[in-house]
């Protein structure tokens, strides 16, 4: 029995695995990869230089390695690369890369992108994040493994999140947001770290209270943010998790939440 169904529109020249399943209504364009086990539902449309890794499954109405949203944008061939287990609700829209950057919006594996998520070109998404529904993403944003998005969360193009941070419902994000940290509001702040977080992904007690240290060293000793970054580094010895977060705010282009 065939796992794709008869109405679908699929371009002959498409790979899919054997093992994949198309709904009905759903395009598949021609330089389209799927692996084994994604489950594509109806009324999908999915095209460009696009690959899709194994086990994802994308829900009806989603519009998957469309052409980016830049008026720069001239016809040139970029790329949309997805990895495993990711789940794309709803009218998910996900663009591919521009040349202006590297070409490709690259997401990992293990992701939950909600109703109404959109991730715009050149966006660099790690593993295990959540973006519930309809957080969106300008060009160029970046973040890290186990970050969750709280709904209609906006970030601006070329801001950055760090792994295992916490956007609240509604934040509006124009600068990048250190890892480990909670913020909220419009425009965000900083309310503290993601504890709850910590503790699910099994973070000791006694390393979630050198994260606390280190947060408050960045955002409660009146330090300037140099001066914080430095006597972060010297917890660094303790806490190996307090490097990650010295080195993202150190490279900061645009500065940190605050």
């Amino acid at each position: 029995m065939s796992l794709i169904d008869l109405r679908a529109v699929i371009d002959p020249r498409a790979e899919l695995d054997e093992n994949v399943s198309v709904g009905p209504f759903t395009i598949i364009g021609p330089e389209v990869q799927v692996g084994a086990g994604t489950v594509i539902g109806p009324h999908a449309v999915i095209k460009g230089l696009t690959s899709i890794g194994k086990d994802n499954k994308i829900f009806q109405f989603a519009s998957v390695g469309e052409d980016p949203q830049d008026q720069k944008y001239a016809g040139e061939v970029t790329r949309l690369e997805i990895g495993d287990n990711n789940v794309i609700r709803e009218f998910v829209t996900i663009n591919r890369g521009t040349v202006q950057d590297m070409g490709v919006t690259r997401i990992g594996s293990h992701n939950l992108f909600m109703a109404y998520v959109h991730v715009a070109h050149d966006c660099q998404i790690g593993n295990h994040v959540i973006m519930a529904n309809a957080a969106s993403l300008g060009g160029h944003v970046s973040i890290g493994d186990w970050a969750i998005l709280g709904g209609f969360t906006i970030v601006h193009q070329f801001c950055r999140i760090g792994p295992h941070s916490f956007c609240a419902m509604g934040s509006v994000l124009t600068k990048d947001v250190p890892p480990y940290v909670t913020v909220g509001g419009h425009p965000a702040e900083a309310r503290g770290i993601n504890a709850e977080g910590l503790r699910r992904r099994n973070f000791s007690p006694e390393t979630i209270q050198l994260i606390k240290r280190a947060y408050r060293l960045l955002y409660m000793s009146g330090m300037k943010l140099e001066e914080a970054v430095m006597a972060m580094e010297n917890l660094e010895k303790m806490c190996p998790e307090i490097g990650v977060m010295a080195k993202f705010v150190a490279v900061s282009s645009r500065s940190i939440t605050r």
